[in-house]
């Protein structure tokens, strides 16, 4: 795949800096359309090959790598007249042309590649970095998000200079590559340019949440916007803070990452979501969509140690793209596409790699394939791989940005790969945003000053893995399983039965000189053994518990909204998809006349209609367990959910089963089931004709008209028990007063009814008669122009 993309921008882009891949030639700017701020990483110094650079290295294409080098060393010219994005090309070109040098520097030690290398990287590293320097030039130390390379910012002829803004990421993404090249390069200007921005950035946190805005003014330091998150606009912020001390040890970046850390976790984190709220009053959610690029923060959270968090965010995230193939560039809280472009963006990757190290569970190498297989299915074109214009129609952009060879391909040849099979030893390399390699010897070696804050278990992550999680992937199982369904995708989770069983020893092992209880768990099946001591050497073998193996995945059980007031009469039946929560609808089945459809996101406003009703809520906005919760609380005794993708219906999508918000939902009590668009306008289109409509929810196999009656072959027929003993087939009894003189408008609600049931086998026995006297019920009003309704048990 690599080779693919990367042929295929040596054979029709280079020397331009990115490869249009459906068009297949080069985007230069200027020459093609202009996609605005997009266009701002673009410098005209072939970024595209600068950013692949210490890929080929990973990726063990030496020969290519050498001639690369060759071509940049070259080819390459840094002093255009082009307005750049200084974030972008700091992270793309400054950093590519560092992990450049740094791999090839280590070939060259190791005297058997790159003998001619004189560190002309580095000193176009060097070069580059004083064409960024003119954008600090403000007076509060914020660097201008734009500068030109050849005239600078303030510049007459640089056309820039102008703007007041920039964004938290984009001040606060410099650290790594300014001192990596400060310390390589000798010239401290760099990392003090960089640290004096954080500098800023930390004093300007707000102190009572002690989290930062999306967007900040680099002359005054005043927020712009004060939406607080950890994607765009804010993410590689907190990214650089705690990897900038891994890799120069200073303890003032892990200080101010540990305080930032505890803030997202307290008021953005919401398991599995990250949410952003209002920096300012950070109990408010400011919008109900995520956005893409906060699929890395898993993988930061591994840097830390705090696996579970990262673990359930990834698994959040995992299901949202079996749903849509990939990540869209933003989706809802419930999953739906908010964004439908896809890049062919690599944090999810990346974190992916981080889980799959930090773990050892192979479920993360099945993730990491499913990435691989979805890329080639989707993206492949004979020009190289086009980012996906929009996910739910899949039709593909004229684009390959650079950081899809740089990052994409970097983390999934690393998931797949074992460490002997690199041309270096990983881990002694830390990855900036854009994933390059910068080494961890650039870190101080003066011993680290002592923290003010209380330390916890991770205060000086990265943590031993090995030593907080030996071996266990099936730690990260567990915490995935309450999250495998989220976006309802799959089929029923339901756990592992445990059997308490003394008899059956599937292994036994000998220990010598145990002074104290063992348990062994032995796998397939899974076994819990104790063994007591009771003689020296000797040793009472007990089975505490045997965990059975039972397949992963089983189907939903379809469930049914069947109409059973007239004129439907049980004849409409609509097949709906259950839940993980509410009432068990295999074992009680629940039905009661329909109230019209609510978002249900915010208070009920009609309280009164809905309670005493089965309300209808449309799909969309905040989480299905929200939305129950609020109408419970109304009075609501039942939900149907409607999907709002127009034209969606149970014979082409498959049911799925609805789950919870990562919160309890025992506290939820309502019989719940989901329509698909088509199936729900059936039940509206009812809803508006006739007012109030009387629905059974239950399991599709328990229906009403399909019961043992039916299996036996029987024939069902009812009379009025006013009239003659004539029969007619029904699908429903049709019912009349017990005094059949009682006007048909009489206002008694308790009136009993009589049923008279008849029913005869085809061709032989006698005839089968039945009556019942029962009372109507309360929900159905009392006579309709087709006589009175009833609820009947289908037992």
């Amino acid at each position: 795949m690599f080779d693919h993309a990367y042929g295929s921008y040596m054979k029709y882009a280079y020397p331009a800096d990115e490869l249009m891949p459906l068009s297949c030639r080069g985007r230069v700017r200027g020459l093609e359309p202009n996609r605005g701020d997009i266009d701002d990483s673009l410098g005209k110094f072939s970024l595209t090959l600068i950013d692949t650079l210490d890929t080929l290295v990973v990726l063990n294409k030496l020969d290519d790598f050498e001639d690369a080098v060759r071509k940049t060393v070259r080819e390459v010219r840094l002093d255009n007249d082009v307005v750049v994005s200084v974030f972008e090309t700091n992270i793309r070109v400054l950093g590519g042309l560092l992990g450049a040098h740094v791999m090839a520097d280590h070939l060259r030690q190791r005297g058997e590649r790159m003998q001619w290398y004189e560190d002309e990287l580095l000193h176009m590293a060097k070069e580059l970095g004083h064409r960024l320097l003119p954008a600090f030039n403000t007076t509060s130390g914020l660097p201008y998000p734009r500068v030109n390379l050849r005239y600078g910012v303030l510049n007459p002829l640089s056309r820039t200079g102008t703007e007041s803004d920039t964004c938290t990421a984009c001040a606060g993404t410099m650290i790594l590559e300014f001192a990596a090249l400060s310390r390589l390069s000798g010239e401290a200007v760099f990392e003090e340019h960089a640290r004096k921005a954080l500098d800023v950035l930390w004093e300007k946190r707000q102190r009572g949440s002690d989290l930062v805005g999306t967007v900040i003014n680099i002359h005054n330091g005043d927020w712009v916007r004060r939406d607080s998150g950890v994607g765009a606009g804010i993410d590689s912020y907190y990214e650089y803070l705690m990897k900038a001390y891994i890799l120069l040890g200073d303890n003032v970046y892990l200080e101010r990452f540990n305080i930032h850390y505890s803030a997202i976790m307290k008021y953005i984190s919401q398991p599995p979501l990250l949410l952003n709220v209002h920096m300012h009053n950070p109990t408010v959610s400011v919008r109900s969509w995520m956005d893409s690029l906060l699929a890395f923060f898993p993988g930061l959270q591994v840097l830390r140690g705090d696996l579970k968090p990262a673990i359930e965010t990834h698994e959040m995230l995992y299901q949202v793209t079996k749903q849509h193939k990939f990540l869209p560039e933003a989706f809802t809280t419930e999953f739906r596409v908010h964004w439908g472009q896809h890049p062919l963006r690599p944090e999810f990757a990346e974190s992916t790699y981080y889980l799959y190290k930090a773990t050892g569970d192979p479920y993360y190498l099945r993730v990491g394939q499913s990435i691989v297989e979805k890329l080639n299915a989707y993206a492949r074109v004979p020009c190289g791989f086009a980012a996906v214009q929009d996910v739910r129609t899949g039709t593909h952009e004229d684009r390959m940005d650079s950081f899809f060879l740089a990052e994409m391909f970097k983390y999934l040849y690393l998931l797949f790969s074992e460490k002997s099979q690199l041309p270096f030893d990983i881990d002694d390399y830390i990855f900036t945003t854009e994933a390059h390699l910068l080494p961890v010897s650039l870190s101080t070696t003066q011993p680290p000053s002592p923290i003010s804050l209380e330390e916890d278990l991770f205060t000086y992550s990265c943590p031993s893995t090995q030593t907080l999680f030996p071996n266990n992937p099936s730690f990260a199982k567990t915490i995935r399983d309450s999250y495998k369904y989220l976006t309802g995708v799959g089929r029923a989770f339901h756990p592992l039965p445990v059997s308490n069983t003394s008899e059956k020893i599937n292994r036994v092992a000998s220990l010598e000189h145990t002074e104290s209880l063992v348990c062994i768990i032995v796998f397939n099946p899974i076994s819990i053994i104790q063994l007591l001591q009771e003689h020296k050497g000797v040793y009472r073998v007990k089975l505490v518990a045997e965990v059975s193996q039972t397949p992963e995945e089983e189907e939903v059980v379809p469930h049914i909204v069947q109409l059973i007031s007239p004129p439907f009469l049980g004849r409409t039946v609509l097949t709906a998809g259950p839940a993980k929560f509410g009432m068990d609808l295999t074992k009680q089945e629940h039905g009661v006349s329909s109230a019209s459809p609510y978002t249900a996101c915010g208070p009920i406003d009609n309280a009164a209609e809905v309670k005493g009703h089965i309300a209808l809520a449309l799909r969309g906005d905040c989480m299905f367990a929200g939305k129950a919760r609020r109408l419970q609380e109304a009075g609501a005794i039942g939900v149907i959910f409607i999907d709002h993708r127009e034209g969606s219906n149970s014979e082409e999508t498959p049911l799925f089963q609805m789950v919870g918000d990562g919160d309890s939902t025992t506290d939820i009590s309502l019989p719940l089931v989901f329509l698909f668009s088509r199936e729900g306008a059936v039940l509206t289109a009812a809803l508006e004709e006739h007012h109030n409509v009387d629905v059974l929810l239950l399991p599709k196999e328990r229906q009403l008209g399909h019961g043992e009656g039916e299996q036996q072959s029987q024939q069902q027929y009812c009379t009025k028990a006013s009239e003659n003993e004539s029969t007619e087939p029904c699908s429903a009894a049709v019912l009349s007063p017990l005094d059949s003189s009682q006007s048909p408008n009489s206002n008694s609600s308790c009136d009993p009814l009589t049923l008279t049931i008849r029913q005869q086998p085809p061709n032989t026995g006698p005839v089968s008669v039945s009556q019942w006297h029962v009372p109507q019920s309360p929900h159905c009003p009392r006579w309709s122009h087709n006589g009175p309704c009833l609820h009947v048990n289908n037992r």
